[in-house]
């Protein structure tokens, strides 16, 4: 792909959509989630199909900038924690295809959050089991793509968060951080 994103370093186009694709394996798995607790929203639903189109090679377009947007309204909007996770999982499976290349640790939202909450939701579905969530973070782990990893490599470490998902996300990444891997 010939899209090159330029900042303080380069993301292809194809380098976007290894992340979009990341992001998306976690949100569609959590989609039931939401739509169980909330059957009238179709927003994070949309959100998917965005991201969905990107990775699978479509241009980005304002249509991931809006659903991102919108799957995060309907996560303000959702009654339950789970719901609010699923649909946050959404909207950041949209706007991975808006990864800035930016050395800032903020970034790195774009790539793990999903899955950190895909994780939560996992937890909290086991009574708040947290060794079902080290069983979850290791999967995520596995699932990560080569080039998933080196992207996430040229941003600066996340801090821990105050909440859960944002310790999730940081495990997530110390862990990524220290695979070996080759493309």
């Amino acid at each position: 792909m010939a899209e090159t994103s330029t900042g303080d370093f380069e993301l292809s186009g194809d380098e976007l959509r290894a992340v979009a694709r990341y992001a998306l394996l976690a949100a569609q798995e959590v989609l039931p989630v939401f739509e169980e607790s909330c059957p009238g929203d179709p927003r994070p639903r949309a959100a998917i199909e965005a991201a969905r189109e990107f990775a699978d090679g479509a241009r980005r377009s304002r249509l991931q900038r809006v659903t991102a947007l919108d799957a995060h309204r309907a996560a303000r909007d959702a009654g339950t924690e789970l719901a609010r996770l699923a649909a946050r999982s959404a909207g950041d499976a949209a706007s991975a295809a808006y990864l800035h290349p930016i050395a800032q640790a903020s970034q790195v939202g774009h790539v793990l959050r999903a899955a950190a909450s895909a994780t939560r939701i996992a937890e909290l579905r086991a009574g708040d089991d947290r060794e079902v969530g080290t069983t979850a973070l290791a999967r995520w782990c596995r699932l990560a793509s080569p080039t998933v990893i080196d992207v996430l490599r040229r941003y600066p470490a996340p801090p821990t968060g105050r909440n859960r998902v944002s310790e999730l996300m940081t495990a997530l990444d110390t862990a990524l951080r220290s695979t070996s891997t080759s493309d």
